[in-house]
């Protein structure tokens, strides 16, 4: 096998929107060994040309890995460890455990509610139990994990109706201390889901203190990103500042009708907040969220597409408007028929979405749902998309800005330590595209498709997609704070 790879004559665009330039990147090991022009002349000692695997990447583009801040692959990284769609896209890390919601450390046979939005697999009862299953099934991308507030919860909480006693806080916190210690980089919470939403403000910022203290960061899907957005955004923003504690808003977005056009109201007053406070935002690049099954979410008005439902598995990828007129019900009885099970709702309008994807503290997360039977097609899609769509085709921002958004940004905000660029010494998580080419395949009526323009993906050194297929060899590693590129383990 060969020693290095070195890849050549490629545009390379750097991760930190600084502009691309023509030059060599040499990988060696798990390391970026050189960035510059000429370099198979200039190898370094001991290594000749025999030992260098040289890939001309002539009208490529070389960038960092893509990182998907925001996924509920905590479980399928395990299941379904090749990680296809998420590697065919040019991922190279995934962030897990957002909206509340992660694995560990929490142990039941039958998940129910939210959690069933990420499969089976709750057998971890601390981080270290989930780190020794990533080790052991060794997935094709590496995994950054979160801990969920609503995990918390359950874990140390028998009636999550309410919110929790000082002795089940105090519970909570001291489970969050050990997940901390372990490496886990931060807190999520999802206080739009029912388990959660009894939380007041105050338990939601002692935890995030807890992450504070272990220079974790805080993201969350807020209590409303509906009529009552503003007051959510100060809720959340009010929490970390007293925490002391970054804070990452999960998919921004103005949900429903009603609230259309409402990005000229949020997003001067994130960067209102961000002046007293560390504050950015995740983004998916479509009008339609995904999530469980909620008669609460159906009004009649936007478009509803069932993508799993455990009573009528047959209805999967229908319409619900169409189910309710076939069955001579309304929607919220049909979805309420469908329970328990998940959709898309159509929430949010393009204009919206756009100022979003295009603001610069927004960064790019999939928030794909791995275990769906008829996923939203961004959990195939949504990095391709981007970048053919508002990049390519929109022009919303340069190409290096597009990068940036899903690697420099990404790793800086996350705190995962030398990666999301293309620098000597740093790892070698590293994605080669082709800017004309690449795009999204998926769609809402067939989801599982794979998308074009990718050559080749590296994690952590090693060749795990080449040519539109997977290598079969898979690198990915968890990335416990303080090891493997996370963040510093200082306590802070």
């Amino acid at each position: 096998m060969k020693r290095a790879t070195l890849l050549e004559n490629g545009l390379v665009i750097d991760g930190t929107g600084a502009a691309a330039m023509q030059a060599d990147v040499l990988l060696m090991g798990d390391r970026i060994a050189a960035v510059g022009t000429g370099l198979r002349h200039r190898l370094p000692p001991g290594l000749v040309l025999a030992d260098v695997d040289v890939r001309d990447c002539t009208s490529l583009a070389i960038a960092p890995g893509f990182i998907d801040v925001h996924t509920h692959d905590d479980a399928i990284v395990l299941d379904a460890p090749g990680m296809f769609p998420k590697l065919s896209q040019g991922v190279t890390t995934v962030v897990t455990g957002n909206c509340g919601l992660s694995v560990a450390p929490f142990v039941v046979e039958q998940p129910q509610g939210a959690l069933t939005l990420l499969g089976n697999a709750f057998r971890y009862p601390t981080i270290d139990a989930y780190a020794q299953a990533v080790q052991q099934a060794r997935p094709a991308v590496n995994v950054a994990p979160l801990v969920g507030h609503t995990t918390l919860r359950y874990a140390c909480m028998g009636d999550l109706t309410r919110p929790a006693s000082s002795g089940e806080l105090d519970a909570m916190c001291a489970l969050l201390e050990a997940c901390m210690e372990q490496g886990a980089i931060g807190l999520s919470s999802g206080l739009f889901y029912a388990e959660a939403m009894p939380a007041p403000a105050d338990e939601v910022t002692q935890l995030a203190r807890v992450a504070a203290r272990w220079g974790g960061v805080y993201a969350t899907h807020m209590r409303s990103e509906m009529a009552n957005i503003l007051e959510a955004m100060h809720e959340a923003s009010d929490c970390a500042f007293k925490a002391g504690v970054p804070l990452i808003i999960s998919h921004h977005k103005c949900a429903g009708p009603a609230n259309w056009g409402r990005t000229a109201e949020t997003l001067p007053l994130i960067e209102e907040l961000a002046k007293r406070q560390a504050i950015s935002m995740d983004v998916y690049p479509y009008v339609a969220g995904s999530t469980v099954l909620r008669e609460d979410l159906v009004d009649g008005i936007i478009d509803v597409m069932v993508s799993w439902s455990a009573p009528y598995p047959e209805m999967t990828g229908r319409r619900l408007a169409s189910i309710a007129a076939e069955w001579g019900v309304s929607q919220q009885e049909a979805c309420i028929r469908l329970k328990p099970g998940g959709a898309c709702y159509f929430q949010m309008h393009e204009d919206d979405v756009r100022r979003v994807v295009a603001h610069p503290l927004s960064m790019i997360g999939s928030d794909g749902l791995p275990h769906d039977r008829h996923p939203h097609p961004r959990l195939w899609g949504a990095f391709p998309r981007v970048l053919a769509r508002y990049w390519r085709e929109q022009q919303l921002f340069t190409l290096e800005r597009a990068v940036h958004k899903m690697t420099g940004l990404s790793a800086r905000n996350f705190r995962l330590h030398q990666r999301g660029q293309i620098q000597a010494g740093w790892f070698a998580d590293v994605v080669v595209f082709d800017p004309q080419r690449i795009r999204d395949v998926a769609t809402y009526e067939d989801p599982i498709a794979q998308s074009e323009g990718v050559a080749m993906v590296f994690v952590n050194g090693v060749l795990g997609f080449d040519s539109g297929a997977a290598t079969g060899r898979q690198a990915g590693r968890l990335l416990r704070r303080g090891l493997n590129g996370a963040q510093h383990p200082n306590r802070v």
